[in-house]
This record gives C-alpha cells, structure tokens and sequence, in this order.
C-alpha cells in the first residue's frame, strides 16, 4: 500500500545534521525494532530518530511540517492501545537520550525531568530524599515518565494519590509547528490563561512532543503495611471495595483477583491459598505507624460479613513482597489459557464493581470465552482479560462480540472504556460508545488547530482518522 510518508535521502540527511549521523537509524532491523508496542500489532517506520535536547526536537518538528513527514514520539514502547504504532510510517522520535533528572526541589517538593526518566528511577530519587512521587503503573521499571503524561498513566496507588495528571505543573512541548511552548509553572496554584498542561496530558503525542516535565511531589509516608484477604465469592470482595471506603479508610491500593485469576497462580511455588478461595484482595494502607494497625483492624471488621476466608497481614517487607507476588504472577501466568491476550483497562464507579464483575462472568459463560478479570478494585479500574486462540474458527469474531458487549456495559454503569491505557488504536472503534458526536467533534477541532498538516501521530484516537491511516499505512 502507498504511505503518507514520502521520506527520502534529502530528509535522511537534514536529520543527520540535526541529531548527529549515529543517532539516525533507518536500516530495516533499527525500524522494524520500533514497528511495535504492547499490542499485537506491527507498523514499520521509516526512520528511527533519537534526540537529545528540545532544540533538536523543533528542527526536526520543523522540517516534518515543511514536508508533511508524519512524526510519532516514543518512549519504551510498553503502552497496550497501538498508540506508539507509526501507522503511516514517517520519523519516529524514540526520547530515552532525553533521560536526566534536572532538578529535586525539597523545599517546593517538585522535581524537574526529561521525558526519557524510567519512572521508578525517578521514585528511588525523590524517595532517598525522603519524598515521594505516587503514580505507579505496572510498568514503572521500563516505561518513561514522557509516556506515563501521554497516557496518563495509574497504578495501583491512585486510589489514594490520583494519576499523572495530578502531579504533573508545567510542561515544555515542542508543537506540530515546532515552536517551543511552556505550560503552567513551578507553583501548585495557577489560574493564567486556559490549561494547556491538562490538555497535552494524556493527548497520546497527538499534540505535541513533551520535552520537559515539572511534577508535584509529597513527603514520602512514614510506613505502609499489606494485607492479603481472602473470599468465598467475587461479590464479597467487590461489596468490599466499598464497605472500606464508607467506612472512612483510603487504602493507598485496593487490588482484587478473580476465581480465574487465582486459578493461574494457585500452583506456582510459594503462593498458598485456601482450597475454596474465589476472589482476593490485596491492601496496603500508609502513614504514620500508630494508625496502620487500627486502619487494619477496622478493615478487617467491615469485611467479616462478606464471605471473608482468611487474612494475613505481612510484618515486613520481604513478606509484603511475598503477598505483592501473588498478584504480580497473574499476566505471565495467563498463556496457559490461550496464546492471544486481549488487555482492556476498562473502569467504572466503585459501587458498580460488584455489578461488572457479574456482567463479565456471565458473558464468559455465555460465550464459552475464559475472561481474568483483576485490577485496582478501589478506583473502579478493571483490567480484563480475554485469553484466546485466534487460530480457532470464528474465533476473531466471538472476541469483538464479547468485547462490544463488555463495553457497552460499561458505559451503561457510568464508566469509560479506557481507565489507564489510552485509545490510540485499539480502542478507536468503541470511542463512540462513550463520547457523543459534538463532544469528538470539539476534540478533532483541537486536534486540527494545534497540528492543522495533521502530522504528528496521526491515526490515533479518533476512528475516521484511523481509517484513513490503516487504508495508506505501510504494516509487517
């Protein structure tokens, strides 16, 4: 198929002069090692670029604009919706050379960072200074804190602490047109001119490349103790949920595991769980250490009535590990199942938890289709798990059923289809069912203005424009 893209040696070699001849990579292994993401899907770029300062990255946003050359930033690769895909081929800008942490500020608790930051890097930082930076998605130990603000990525903390979002101040983004902006500042208060650092968190590289990143952060509590309880049913964990945040606790996680999920890592050495075991919390609570063992107690009073099995309460921190694993083992262990995952992160209100979770089970049973469902139970965010073989026949179809119909139901109980993975492309044929025509057409007139030659990580979000890019797109 003919590409958007009409790359050439011209263009090769103006980037070579901007980044440097070693930093440009356009042989067919460097592309293809930036053809995929997460997803089981591959798009081949046409040449790999690694930046290492916003200067560089203007002059190269500059001659993309000048020729119409598609451009997608890209941190580690590890997001689950294709977002990272270059779907009409083009430059892709990878970030990790952007990887210095400029500045901690103890004193204003903000820290100053490049976009190519490891997130857990950036935590172990501010945590030897005795502070503390609380988002932390699943895949803090690789993914960049630049692709944790396009995605405005969770974790299992934000019940508690929020997301991304939440302690990102300012920013520094080179637009579509490449000229360098700067959004709100070093200060929690600011109520100048409209919110553009919202606007371009979790915008997906749509709108511009984030070079800079100012993020808030806390004093780091003074500890934090786990605890494993098991139930009978998956309704008891779920009422749960909700029982502990009426009862005025704010656990700082509140992860559950299903009888299917429990049943992947029953058998993996050093995980114990009792025979009748159908679902599973694990709950962590921080603070100062005189609270934590009554916060426990009371948790442990409000569940009794809900099917509770057992507890165990882990004294240190190898043993809070060793609970932590227990969750931890479920996505390696969910091949024996199927070999093709489908990852969903859908989420809805805390009090329907319970309600979706009785959806997805009987969908499963109606469809004969294994559904894992596990995730951040005290937000509402489920991760579900469809585990399948597409080889099987009619199989591609079965999937998209169940997957309409899990959406669906989720929007029909309040909630969103993508809690933490973003739409990219994966979600880009269901965006509909949640967002209504004048609200899409608000964000593809947004869209249109900051990048009005439509070349920065084009394809994404919104399904016309999806077409269009798979239609001309060059894939492996």
């Amino acid at each position: 198929m003919t590409k958007m893209s009409m790359l050439n040696e011209r263009h090769l070699q103006a980037l070579r002069d901007i980044v440097g001849t070693e930093h440009v990579a356009s042989s067919r292994t460097d592309r293809l090692t930036h053809s995929f993401d997460a997803t089981q899907q591959h798009c081949m770029p046409d040449v790999v670029v690694h930046p290492k300062s916003t200067e560089e990255i203007a002059a190269i946003v500059q001659l993309a604009a000048k020729h119409r050359l598609p451009l997608l930033p890209r941190g580690a690769g590890s997001g689950f919706s294709g977002g990272a895909l270059p779907v009409q081929g083009g430059i892709v800008l990878v970030l990790t050379r952007m990887n210095r942490i400029l500045e901690i500020d103890t004193s204003n608790l903000i820290a100053v960072v490049e976009p190519g930051v490891v997130t857990a890097r950036l935590q172990e930082a501010v945590e030897r200074l005795g502070l503390f930076y609380p988002p932390d998605p699943a895949s803090k130990e690789f993914s960049t804190l630049g692709g944790n603000v396009a995605e405005c990525a969770g974790g299992p903390r934000c019940v508690k602490y929020g997301v991304t979002r939440d302690y990102v101040l300012g920013l520094t983004v080179v637009t579509p047109t490449g000229e360098i902006i700067r959004t709100g500042g070093r200060t929690i208060k600011n109520v100048v001119g409209y919110d553009l650092t919202r606007l371009f968190v979790g915008s997906e590289g749509t709108l511009g490349i984030v070079t800079e990143i100012i993020l808030r952060l806390l004093p780091k509590p003074a500890a934090k103790r786990t605890m494993l309880a098991t139930f009978t049913q998956i309704d008891g964990a779920a009422e749960a949920v909700s029982a502990i945040i009426r009862g005025k606790i704010i656990p700082t996680t509140l992860e559950f595991m299903d009888a299917g999920a429990i049943g992947c890592v029953r058998d993996l050495p050093g995980i114990d769980l009792p025979a009748d075991c159908q679902a599973l919390l694990i709950i962590e609570v921080d603070g100062e250490p005189a609270q934590l063992e009554p916060q426990l107690e009371r948790i442990i009073e409000l569940m009794q009535p809900l099917g509770l099995l057992a507890t165990t309460i882990a004294q240190d921190a190898a043993a809070a590990e060793a609970l932590w694993r227990v969750r931890r083992s479920v996505s390696p262990s969910l091949r024996k199942l199927g070999p093709n995952k489908f990852n969903e992160d859908i989420v809805v209100p805390r009090a329907k938890v319970p309600e979706m979770i009785r959806a997805l089970e009987a969908l499963s049973q109606r469809l004969a289709l294994p559904i894992i469902n596990f995730g951040h139970a005290g937000d509402g965010n489920i991760h579900v798990n469809l585990m399948v073989d597409l080889q099987e026949p009619g199989m591609e179809a079965k999937v998209q059923t169940a997957l309409t119909e899990i959406f669906r139901t989720t929007v029909s109980l309040g909630g969103s289809v993508s809690g933490e993975h973003g739409i990219g492309l994966a979600k880009q044929p269901y965006i509909g069912l949640e967002l209504d025509q004048p609200t899409l057409a608000v964000m593809q007139a947004i869209k249109a203005a900051l990048d009005p030659l439509g070349i920065m990580n084009p394809g994404k979000i919104f399904p016309a424009e999806s077409r269009l890019a798979l239609a001309q797109g060059e894939t492996v």
